[in-house]
């Protein structure tokens, strides 16, 4: 696969997977990783851009006597996720035509 479709994909999966639950860096890459090998040198930088872009938000909190950092998805990202599901659609029909 295209590495620059690659990264595109895994951004919206990391949005994707904090859309309904506020998560950190380990449990995104659980979710993931079902789908995509990703690592921690790979997640965290996206993490990084995505709150730059103002598409999430981060926190920390203690869990287990440990500060935990979780991200939390806001509206920009939502409307981010939004537009690349209308987007799926075409990309769809381009592909049904390359693929006929």
């Amino acid at each position: 696969m295209d590495i620059q479709l690659k990264k595109g994909l895994l951004e919206l999966m990391v949005l994707a997977s904090i859309k309904y639950e506020d998560s950190y860096g380990y449990k995104i890459i659980q979710d993931i990783s079902s789908i995509m090998e990703v690592s921690e040198s790979t997640l965290y930088p996206i993490l990084k851009r995505l709150e730059k872009q103002k598409l999430v938000k981060s926190y920390n909190t203690t869990y287990n006597s440990r500060i935990r950092k979780y991200y939390k998805i806001i509206t920009k990202g939502r409307e981010k996720l939004s537009k690349a599901t209308e987007d799926y659609e075409e990309v769809k029909r381009m592909y049904a035509f390359i693929k006929r």
